[in-house]
Formats: structure tokens, C-alpha cells, sequence
């Protein structure tokens, strides 16, 4: 995983329900841990943008369903600022559902748009994304 060049602030929990915004087949999921992050003492990590994390699929196609998988944060909706002082933020959390831990989508496209830290971060979700922001 490379480095941000922005601060993101890591708005997602541990037990946040995401969307996925690609045809995978999973459409809810849960966050169930978050790949990088050193915490204190009994505290639990959050994700923000970029991050790689494991999650559970909650609704979806049967056979999605019930299945641990890899994800990467795509949009949240806690505002970030970016090192040329642009402020963005997006409507919702969306996550891209991935085969395994290198980064290959498990789907073919991807819906809506997708922040560029995520892009520099994870070239082959940068490759289906059709609008990156």
C-alpha cells in the first residue's frame, strides 16, 4: 500500500454498515477490521479513504452472502482537504469488493465516482473507475 499525500480523517468504524458500488454481488457490507492501523490499548481501528479492510457481506446475492471478504474504501462522507486546500466530501460510504489483499476488484465496474486517493493507492480499482474525483 503506498502513502496519501492528503490527511484523511478515518470516519468508518469497526461494525459500519458500507455499500459497495460495483457488481460484484455483494451489497451491504460490514466492517470487521482495518489492515495498518496501530491503535492504543483496547481501542479499535477506523478506515477512512484508501484504507484496506475485511468485511463481511450482509445483503447481496445468497451466494455472496455470509462470505468474509476484502474491501477498500472508496467514498466517504466525512470531509477531507487535500494538500492544494480543496475540501471534498461525497453523498455517501461506498467500498469496492476485492478477490484478495493485492487489490484486483472482484467485479467488472464500478457505479459513481471514486476518490483519487484511492486511485494513486490501488491502481487496478483506478483502472474500472469510471469517474474519478
Amino acid at each position: 500500500m503506498l502513502a496519501l499525500k492528503s490527511k484523511i480523517p478515518k470516519s468508518l468504524q469497526h461494525g459500519s454498515y458500507v455499500d459497495t458500488c460495483d457488481n460484484s454481488g455483494a451489497k451491504i457490507v460490514k466492517i470487521v477490521s482495518v489492515f495498518g492501523q496501530k491503535t492504543v490499548k483496547g481501542r479499535y481501528p477506523t478506515a477512512g479513504i484508501g484504507d484496506l479492510v475485511m468485511a463481511a457481506v450482509k445483503k447481496g446475492k445468497p451466494d455472496m452472502r455470509k462470505k468474509v471478504v476484502f474491501a477498500v474504501i472508496v467514498r466517504q462522507r466525512k470531509e477531507f482537504r487535500r494538500p492544494d486546500g480543496m475540501r471534498v466530501k461525497f453523498e455517501d460510504n461506498a467500498a469496492v469488493v476485492l478477490k484478495d489483499d493485492k487489490g484486483n476488484p472482484q467485479g467488472t465496474m464500478l457505479k459513481g465516482p471514486i476518490a483519487k486517493e484511492a486511485c494513486e493507492r490501488w491502481p487496478s480499482v483506478a483502472k474500472l473507475a469510471s469517474i474519478i474525483v
